[in-house]
Formats: structure tokens, sequence, C-alpha cells
């Protein structure tokens, strides 16, 4: 026995030793073959590969790149990490995918909108990841839903409720869930092929018949760049289709936040308010853009127009709301949150962040927000740090809209564990540029760009 452990410890450290030439190879410039990457791959996945090489690797990418055909290997070897899953017994089953954002909780609300216009939504989501919140994050923010569940859960979810929104299991893709872990903490985030491999190596392993995509680009997104956002969702659509797959998307705005909440219980209240008929403009806007393609994709509706004319219906007349608190009680939660808010975690107190001047807002370092967010306790500056979901911000003012001096920009709200050191609300006011009244202010459309 002690001479088989000696030997496997030996024939780690020979692939460790060969591994650093892969990452001198890439941090030089050159192409890599496909057994170099498979076998990076396969090293993540048996643990063969330490933190420190894998975070090495992953930053050569993110300042080197990756051709088309490296990032096709990459993809295809991190989703070959797990098993697949088998969706045809469900009929058709719709996903959706955001590259993130800062209040971005489009995922809690079309998911049950969509199953309750007859369309089954499946969807695997993420935890928080750089300056953006994460949808289970969200969801476990309401007390005891359960998002770690297996393949037989999620089957049930989608046969009884007709949708089901549930974490990475260690089954699927097990590869990337430890790079996409390591690239909250090390800087790698914005790289499109670790972006589009992250993405698709789950979306093509867990089987659905079609998928959105909704590409964030703004100061607040990972790609700031709408040129950099075009580039990524081409490839997440290109490489979808090419599977056989439907596949379509947008790029969005993110040089704002969107909606109003900023956190994780509170935008499960802003959520709860869409999927009943209220909340805000842009959060309405962006789940109808999403969920009209799927309903194309469906084969329920021949046009954006009378698509939109079902989901909206859905949510007027509370069948969406109704099938989001059959979601929370079949994953273990308190589905009465749907009709008392206050039945999820609250703030402690609150406190406005008043404009200092009087004007028209002309920009927010929306990015800027989003790591402040962190800071308050939304998210993870680390990988084991525990997310507060009671903290948060209530954003009042956008680009475009006027304010007066003293006005509240935003409304932070601290939850039991939220200690704001004493720059944190000057930081905050920061992010918001005030300029002269009757300034023209220039923002990017809602919508910035088809796919």
């Amino acid at each position: 026995m002690e001479t088989e452990d000696r030997r496997l410890t030996q024939r780690a450290g020979f692939k460790m030793s060969l591994f650093v030439r892969t990452i001198v190879k890439k941090r030089d410039g050159a192409e890599l073959d496909a057994g170099e990457i498979s076998a990076f791959v396969e090293g993540v996945t048996r643990g063969e590969i330490p933190d420190e090489q894998a975070a090495a690797f992953l930053m050569a990418i993110c300042c080197r790149g990756m051709t088309t055909a490296e990032t096709a290997v990459l993809t295809f070897s991190m989703m070959k990490s797990g098993e697949t899953w088998d969706l045809s017994r469900h009929g058709f089953v719709a996903d959706k995918h955001s590259t993130g954002g800062v209040g971005d909780k489009t995922t809690l609300v079309l998911a049950p909108l969509l199953a309750s216009v007859g369309v089954k939504a499946g969807m695997m989501s993420g935890r928080g990841l750089g300056h953006t919140g994460g949808t289970l994050d969200k969801l476990e923010a309401i007390p005891g839903v359960k998002t770690a569940l297996p393949k037989a859960d999620f089957d049930r979810l989608l046969d009884t409720v007709g949708c089901a929104l549930i974490g990475q299991t260690d089954s699927i893709a097990p590869a990337d869930r430890r790079l996409y872990a390591l690239r909250d903490v090390t800087g790698t985030v914005e790289s499109i092929p670790l972006i589009t491999a992250s993405i698709l190596s789950k979306k093509l392993a867990t089987g659905a018949n079609a998928v959105v995509f909704d590409v964030k680009t703004g100061n607040g997104a990972f790609m700031s760049d709408p040129r950099d956002a075009k580039r990524l969702g081409s490839a997440l659509v290109e490489t979808t289709r090419a599977t056989g797959r439907k596949a379509s998307g947008y790029i969005t705005a993110m040089d704002r936040p969107l909606g109003e909440a900023v956190g994780n219980a509170n935008e499960v209240e802003e959520s709860i308010r869409m999927l009943g008929g209220e909340g805000p403009a842009d959060l309405r806007e962006n789940t109808l853009l999403l969920g009209a393609d799927l309903v194309l994709a469906a084969g329920l509706e021949t046009s954006a127009k009378e698509a939109r004319r079902r989901l909206n219906a859905a949510l007027s007349d509370g069948r969406a709301l109704e099938i989001f608190a059959k979601l929370i009680a079949a994953q273990g939660g308190d589905a009465g949150v749907c009709d008392d808010a206050t039945r999820l975690p609250q703030p402690l107190s609150r406190r406005d962040v008043p404009a200092p001047t009087a004007g028209v807002v002309a920009r927010i370092a929306t990015r800027e927000v989003g790591l402040l967010a962190i800071e308050l306790g939304c998210g993870r500056a680390r990988k084991d740090d525990v997310v507060d979901p009671a903290s948060g911000f209530r954003v009042k003012k956008k680009p475009g809209d006027a304010v007066e001096k003293g006005e509240p920009l935003l409304v932070v709200e601290l939850g039991p564990t939220a200690k704001p050191n004493p720059t944190f609300y000057a930081r905050l006011a920061g992010c918001f540029t005030i300029a002269p009244a009757g300034t023209v202010v220039e923002s990017l459309p809602f919508v910035v760009g088809t796919l």
C-alpha cells in the first residue's frame, strides 16, 4: 500500500512537471494542441494539478487568448469531464444564460414565467462571479431552498412544476466547477475563451433543446466593449448551433444596474413583484426579450409580438407567480415569501446615499457598485466567504434621471454581518457622476445588438 501511494505521488509530480511546460508555452503565446488542453482538464478534474498551476494557466490564457480551435477543445474537454444528461422524455426544454451583471435577477423571473405559458425551463445556474451576483446566492436567500439537487430531482421538477433552478452538480463538468471558483479570485473572469468554455461545457452537458444568451456590455459587464460582447456572443451562439440545438441571443446594456435591487433577498423580492405584474420596466423588458425567443423556439407562437403577449398575460393574471411559489416549495423553501416578502431575510437598518449636488445623473460606475456590494457582504471576495442575504442596495437614480441635492442616489440595506468601513458611503456616492441640469446624457440603448 505504501509503495502504491509513493508511485501515485511520483506520477502526479511527473505530470505537474510536464504541465509547467504547457503553462510556459501558452504564456509565450504559442497555440496548444488538443492533447495539451485535454491533459490540463483531466489533471484539474482528478486534482493532480494544484491551484497555483491551474491559476497560472488561466492567467496565461487570459493574457494570451486562445484560437477558436483551442477554445472548442477546451469546451468539449470540460464537458466530457463529467456526465451528460438526456432530457428527451420531457419534450422541448429551454435554457437561458446571462454573462452576468449587477442586479441581474432575470433567471428568477424567466424560468417560472416560461413554465406558466407551457415552455419547460431547465436551468443550471451559478454563484456570484467577480463583481456580478449569482442566481444560486439569490435563490438561497429564500429560507429552506435547496439548489444542490441531483438529476432525479431536476427531472421531478420539470415533470411537476415545469421548471427547475439548480446548481451545478458534482457530475456535470466537474473541471469547470474548480476553474470557475479559481477565476473568481484570480482576476481571470473576463477571458472570452474561458467564459465560452465555462458556459457551454455546462449548457451542452445538460441537454436543453434551445438556449438564449444574454451578453451584457458596458462598464458593469465583463465585456465592457460591445465589440468584445459581439465576439463572445457569436461564439456562444455558433458553437451551440453546431451541436444541433437552437440558439439565439442579444447584447444588452450593463452600464447601469438592472432593476432597482442589488443584493440577494432584495432581488428575490423584486423578482416576486415582477412575477406579480409589477416591478422595474428594464427588468420586464429583459425578461420579455429573452422569453419571447424561447416561446418561438418551442413553436408556441410564430411572432415575437404574440410571444410577448402570451408572456405578459401570465405576468398579469398571477400564473407566473403561482409557478414560482410551487418551485420554491418543491425545492424545499418557504413559498410564503411570495405573499409576504418580510419572510425573506431583512436588513437591520437602512441608510441613504444622498446626491452631493443637483443636476442629472450622467453615469454610474456599475462595476464599482457591484464590487462595493461584495464588500458589504452580498458576494465573495474569497472562495470560502459567507454571503449575507439581507444586505444590498436599492438604486434610486439611473443615467438620465434628474436629481436634487440631498436626494437619495441609492439606499444601502445593512444586514447582520454588514460592517462598511468609514470610506464606504463616500465611495458609493462617487459611483454616480452628476452633470449640470439640462445636460444631454448618452448611454447605451437597452438592446445593443442581436446575435
